[in-house]
């Protein structure tokens, strides 16, 4: 129980502390700045959705106001079998550009980001959700980017909005730290699914059954390029609307990170890709797999609180951040002290991860999507 304990605690101690100090010693040492400035490229600008009614007629409109030359840029939105008036509605700006395109059934958000994808003409494609708010000079920021030709794929930073949503931002907030120090050192790893863009040839090799966000900066990155982050461009969205909601998109988020590292092991060789690969290890399967070394940590603690003073405290502690977690999930009151939210989302986070890993292992995948219930 002592080696579990101990190789439990170094682990977790890694993944939250270690490869990010790892990766701050290294921005300051061999750090690797990429060009910025400002270019005019042709864009095609896509949006995929399912049913969104609500918010189609916002996006779009918050598309248009960009500022960006309109003869240079499309803006196309691809349904993915929509059987609400999100059609209709979309189809009433095609008098102002717009371009849409359809799938006859739901196949997926990635099967209408393909399709609009072969129906655009842009050197960047630029990939946006629905329920997501650009800065008017937000499309500017992400290309400058592309000025540096060693660049394939440019990630957005998140900006979660809500009161509910203070556990999320936090949890976002420390992410985004992360990307950027990734992003200074070599390649992100990932790109935020809201507001991320890519050179077309990125995009060559295209998979409907895996998340895009993920397997695009890992295509540029295969192609001798760099995926980077940009602080400067956000992309606002509200927060989940409920822990449930937050729990399904956690989980389904996982399940398809998950099929995505799967399919892409051969990243893992460092002599091909370097400090890629373990990057790529150490910030997603060994972040997938902390919820067991807390499980480890937590029973090893338990079969140790009568050996000795330090076990017991660290027993107590865990068991005071379990409990504080199941009071803020069970109860809204308890949410209003910080410390308590931050539990609660803490247990929240690791048990859709728990429960990701099994959905993955059963051979269940999330193709077709639901959008999350936001505020």
């Amino acid at each position: 129980m002592a080696y579990l304990f101990w190789a439990s605690a170094i682990f977790l101690a890694y993944v939250f502390a270690g490869y990010p100090a790892l990766l701050f010693v290294l921005a300051r040492l061999r750090g690797r700045p990429h060009r910025r400035q400002a270019i005019e490229p042709s864009v095609s600008l896509v949006i995929a959705a399912h049913n969104e009614e609500r918010q189609i007629g916002g996006k779009i409109l918050n598309c248009l106001a960009l500022d960006y030359p309109r003869e240079k840029m499309e803006i196309i939105f691809a349904s993915d079998g929509s059987s609400d008036r999100t059609m209709e509605i979309a189809r009433s700006f095609e008098e102002r550009g717009v371009r849409v395109v359809e799938s006859g059934e739901r196949r997926g958000k990635q099967h209408a980001q393909m399709l609009a994808l072969q129906a655009s003409r842009g050197e960047v494609i630029v990939f946006t959700d629905v329920g997501t708010r650009l800065e008017p000079d937000g499309l500017r920021r992400i290309l400058a980017n592309f000025a540096d030709p060693a660049v394939g794929s440019v990630s957005s930073e998140d900006d979660v909005a809500g009161g509910e949503g203070k556990a999320e931002r936090s949890y976002v907030n420390l992410e985004m730290r992360l990307r950027r120090m990734e992003s200074r050192v070599n390649s992100v790893v990932s790109a935020s699914g809201s507001f991320f863009a890519a050179r077309r040839a990125a995009c060559d090799v295209w998979h409907t059954d895996q998340t895009s966000d993920f397997f695009v900066p890992l295509n540029a990155v295969t192609m001798g390029m760099r995926s980077v982050v940009d602080p400067e461009s956000v992309g606002r969205f509200d927060a989940a609307g409920t822990e449930s909601a937050e729990l399904a998109r956690k989980i389904r988020t996982i399940v398809n990170g998950l099929h995505v590292f799967f399919n892409h092991l051969y990243l893992l060789n460092p002599r091909a890709y370097r400090f890629f690969s373990w990057q790529l290890v150490s910030h997603k399967l060994f972040r997938w797999l902390t919820p067991f070394a807390f499980l480890g940590l937590f029973t090893a603690s338990a079969f140790l609180a009568r050996s000795g003073v330090f076990y017991a405290a660290a027993f107590v502690l865990q068991a005071s951040l379990y409990g504080a977690g199941a009071l803020a999930l069970a109860t809204g009151r308890a949410r209003r002290w910080k410390p308590i939210r931050m539990a609660g989302y803490f247990l929240l986070v690791n048990a859709a991860t728990v429960l990701a890993w099994f959905s993955y292992l059963a051979g269940e995948r999330f193709v077709t999507w639901q959008p999350t219930e936001r505020n």
